[in-house]
């Protein structure tokens, strides 16, 4: 797949260099929990800017937020079509076009303009294994140059865009444009499917507004 046309692209093995670091910082976070925000992680910076996996994102992008899922025996979910549209940021503050504020982990996180997050990159970084069985991310292919899409519309884009299945090796990258819609079922075995999703962004937040980071 190709991400300018689909809006996702498959890296096989780019992160496995970095793989016994990522496994060192995936072993701290608890593994019971649906989803762990990460944030002032000793080393993580690092790992993910711009002369390490942050050059698989594209020129100027920097890692502005963090999410380890681990999908277990002791944490399994599934996640209906949906688009991701908030940022993590330092604080609240009031900004022409951001809204709809939430706490996730303790964490201020907002809507911004719909623009913003379709100049930004998602990777997610593979530490185990995901064939057919293990909850492999689904993308509806060229869904993020659509827009804002409104959740009554998601099913009909899914239909006229199609599926794609985004299995992985461990040390696997799957680059996405951060807007396009996305799903994953429930694991059907007990064993780990950890996945490290680093959002990117080139742009500057309108102050006083700033991006919480990593």
């Amino acid at each position: 797949m190709n991400l300018d046309e689909h809006g996702a692209a498959h890296l096989p093995g780019a992160a496995a260099p970095f793989l016994d670091a990522l496994e060192r910082v995936a072993a701290a976070v608890p593994a019971d929990r649906a989803g762990v925000r990460l944030h002032g992680v000793p080393g993580l910076a690092q790992l993910l800017a711009a002369d390490a996996l942050g050059t698989l994102a594209g020129p100027a992008m920097r890692p502005v937020r963090t999410i380890l899922f681990d999908k277990s025996a002791a944490a399994n979910w599934a996640l209906g079509w949906h688009q991701d549209r908030t940022i993590a940021v330092q604080a609240r503050a009031e900004a022409r076009g951001f809204g709809a504020w939430s706490i996730k982990q303790g964490m201020p996180h907002v809507e911004p303009p719909f623009s913003l997050i379709e100049r930004m990159r998602t990777l997610r970084i593979h530490l185990d294994p995901v064939p057919e069985d293990n909850a492999p991310l689904l993308i509806a292919p060229g869904s993020h140059r659509l827009g804002r899409i409104a959740e009554p519309d998601l099913a009909g884009v899914v239909e006229r865009c199609g599926v794609a299945i985004c299995l992985a090796e461990a040390g696997d990258v799957w680059l996405y444009a951060t807007p396009i819609v996305h799903a994953s079922a429930a694991a059907s075995g007990a064993r780990h499917r950890r996945v490290l999703q680093v959002d990117y962004s080139a742009d500057a937040l309108p102050p006083p507004l700033a991006w919480l980071g990593i």
